[in-house]
């Protein structure tokens, strides 16, 4: 049995976050993973793991407010996750159509 390497652990995360199933989820979750777990450590990385054993319906609600994060739920990483906005890329901003 080999275990995963860090580095290794990172991009498996990386990819299952920009792969929900859901268009929402896929940009909150791949955003929020390019952004902080390059630079997450073991621990980190493995509270984003079980967070993304999480369904999406939950984590949309936790992450909009229409339910609370079930105390066995809270972590740091998940605080950081409800925290994270999505920032809209400048490029299609400046395609947009006049209004």
């Amino acid at each position: 049995m080999s275990l995963e390497t860090t580095e290794n652990k990172r991009k498996r995360l990386i990819f299952r976050s920009w792969h929900r199933g859901t268009k929402e989820m896929d940009i909150l979750l791949g955003s929020f993973a390019d952004k902080y777990v390059p630079e997450m450590d073991e621990g980190a990385l493995a509270q984003y793991d079980a967070l993304l054993n999480i369904g999406d319906p939950e984590l949309y609600d936790w992450y909009l407010g229409k339910a609370d994060v079930p105390a066995n739920d809270h972590s740091a990483v998940m605080k950081q996750f409800l925290d994270h906005k999505v920032v809209e890329r400048e490029d299609k901003v400046q395609n947009r159509p006049e209004e």
